[in-house]
């Protein structure tokens, strides 16, 4: 399984969206800049973003882009799950029963329940505010090294 640019890109919205929440909207145009994505791409990524509610948008000249919730709320598992679907190994466990032929004698099954379990663990794990905070560690970090 890999993650599509469309899946990271959304993740560093958000992580970008928080860390430069004012309580004022944010522009495209400057996010765009900030993270090195094409304005064109950004705007699609965010109108998934905002379709979920994810992120608050406003029109117009003053206009832009804000993170709607508490940086605590959005896992990286919500944020993939949305530009991804789900995030499933292999499509036999993508409905709620499976419904494979072989699952009842499926010698590998076992192992692609685990996967899934440790990837969902993984990325259910950490939220935006994790991601801040180890951005801000970092950047800390550098200022006192120069």
């Amino acid at each position: 399984m890999k993650i599509s640019t469309k899946g990271r890109y959304a993740v560093r919205v958000m992580l970008d969206l928080a860390a430069n929440n004012t309580g004022e909207y944010i522009k495209v145009k400057e996010i765009a800049e900030r993270q090195n994505i094409s304005e064109k791409y950004l705007e699609q990524i965010i109108a998934v973003l905002n379709k979920a509610g994810f992120v608050r948008s406003v029109r117009g000249a003053q206009g832009g882009y804000r993170i709607a919730k508490e940086p605590e709320y959005y896992t990286v598992g919500m944020i993939l799950r949305l530009t991804e679907g789900n995030l499933n190994p292999v499509a036999c466990l993508d409905d709620e029963v499976n419904e494979c032929e072989r699952c009842d004698t499926c010698e590998t099954l076992k192992v692609w329940t685990h996967l899934a379990k440790a990837i969902d663990d993984v990325v259910d794990g950490y939220t935006i505010a994790d991601l801040l905070e180890e951005q801000l560690s970092r950047e800390e970090s550098m200022n006192y090294s120069i």
